[in-house]
């Protein structure tokens, strides 16, 4: 049956990986609609009138749905992680409520103003309604990274010997974290990767199957656009995610090398592209290794020395044993663990697959922009599966990027204040965690069906005919609004 502890870990990453699967699409769509409808207002040309309208569509199905999983994720802090929401929440409640005060509040209203004004206010106003509903989400993504990044690497903060917590101290910091600074690229530049794969699947998909017809130049463009987008959008991952491993190595050191199980402090280390060993990750056989690539990702010299887990145990002790003798016993008792190692096998396959799946959609972006030169139409029977693939991919990729993120830091839940073990409620029993785990297990299933006959049922219907929208001057300001999605 397991520990609270155990079942509240599970629980916790059941619904945080569900809910963001659609985080990534809601940013990275929510630009390309935006850049379509903005396309149509400049030059009033048909196909981007539909695709502004089809792919719309398509948003706001996983706008709802990422809406709904999203409310689930704060009730568990209070639910499950009781502990730790008392000894941080005067810091980590912060940035959620920005979150929700100002950057959800932001993009919820001006989608509606987008749904609803077709034909209602001027066609530049209505276009930048997108706009703004989109930097909504990148505001939602920088707060909630603030908050997550002071996980990673806590700054501006004091203890408070009275109460017995961590209190805020400098806000700005928490904001202008190291960590955030560069984790926040990296995922904004993943979300865009996203969301042109999206665009790109669905519309090289329909391409094959609309083509002859009349509709073939309207998702050719489409396909080249997303394909494009999630191109350029993938070298910004790459460049991001190379200095956020340099940051990662200065912050955290054992989760470098737990990504690539490196026992022995190594100079020149190597980078295992394959590796076979055993399911503790104490033994490895590396089959393909790429020389020194390992220092240059953590030093930025293929020659730079990369500490290895044996001795970062120890360090990682050292410090537990300093936070403890600065803040007193109440501190003591959150840092204390019987080992400071995370699970090395999960940290190692999730690294790779994270990259493995990203460069798989650089490939297929590549692919799809060579295949759709000169009005052409890919013919073969295996570009099925890449449109199948390609949006899946890089969703996957950033969830691998997330697994690695949160299990690499592990045992701590505050890198250095708090161990996982630690943060959970003490008051709650493992029934009464496995009932909720279940219930919202259930719940995501049930929503999970909703959202991908949703989507399917949409982008089978592809996009509608163009009919000559409403000019703003004609509207009947009295109509009811209605929804037409």
């Amino acid at each position: 049956m397991g520990s609270s502890l155990d079942v509240a870990r599970w629980q916790f990453a059941i619904t945080t990986v569900y809910h963001f699967l659609f985080v990534p699409v809601t940013i990275g769509m929510s630009a390309v609609v935006a850049y379509f409808h903005t396309q149509w207002v400049r030059t009033h040309r048909p196909e981007y009138y539909r695709l502004t309208k089809f792919l719309g569509k398509l948003f706001l199905i996983n706008f709802a749905l990422g809406l709904v999983t999203g409310i689930v994720q704060e009730f568990q802090f209070g639910m499950n992680w009781s502990d730790y929401s008392r000894f941080v929440g005067d810091i980590f409640g912060a940035p959620l409520a920005f979150e929700a005060l100002l950057a959800f509040f932001l993009e919820s209203t001006f989608l509606g103003v987008w749904i609803f004004g077709w034909g209602r206010i001027p066609e530049k106003l209505h276009a930048s309604t997108m706009w703004l509903t989109h930097i909504g989400t990148v505001l939602s993504a920088y707060f909630i990274l603030a908050a997550n990044s002071f996980m990673q690497n806590p700054v501006g903060y004091r203890f408070n010997p009275e109460t017995g917590r961590a209190e805020m101290a400098d806000f700005v910091a928490v904001l202008t974290n190291k960590v955030q600074l560069v984790t926040f690229p990296h995922v904004l530049f993943g979300s865009y990767m996203v969301g042109g794969a999206v665009v790109m699947g669905v519309a090289l998909w329909l391409l094959r199957r609309d083509a002859g017809t009349d509709d073939e130049p309207v998702y050719r463009k489409a396909v080249r656009v997303g394909a494009v987008v999630s191109l350029v959008a993938s070298l910004g991952v790459v460049v991001s995610g190379d200095v956020q491993g340099k940051i990662m190595t200065e912050v955290q050191p054992m989760k470098m090398a737990a990504a690539e199980a490196l026992y022995e402090t190594t100079d020149n280390a190597p980078f295992s592209v394959l590796s076979i060993g055993s399911l503790d990750g104490s033994e490895a056989t590396r089959i393909i290794e790429v020389p020194g690539l390992l220092s240059f990702l953590g030093t930025g010299s293929f020659s730079g020395t990369v500490d290895g887990i044996d001795e970062l145990k120890d360090s990682e002790r050292a410090m537990a044993d300093e936070v403890a003798a600065q803040y007193g016993p109440d501190v003591a008792r959150l840092v204390a663990a019987e080992d400071y190692t995370p699970i090395i096998p999960v940290a190692y396959w999730t690294f790779r697959l994270m990259m493995g799946f990203g460069f798989l959609t650089m490939l297929f972006a590549g692919l799809a922009l060579w295949a759709t030169r000169k009005s052409a139409v890919p013919q073969a029977r295996w570009w099925t599966w890449v449109a199948v693939l390609t949006p899946l991919l890089p969703v996957l990729a950033n969830s691998w990027g997330w697994i690695f993120t949160e299990m690499g830091r592990q045992p701590w839940l505050v890198y250095g204040l708090m161990t996982t073990a630690t943060g959970v409620s003490p008051s709650v029993s493992v029934g009464e965690v496995w009932v909720s785990m279940v219930v919202y297990t259930l719940l995501y299933a049930a929503l999970a069906v909703v959202e991908v006959k949703l989507f399917l049922t949409y982008v089978r219907k592809g996009a509608e005919p163009f009919v000559d929208p409403a000019e703003h001057a004609d509207a009947d300001e009295d109509a009811p609004l209605q929804f037409a999605y």
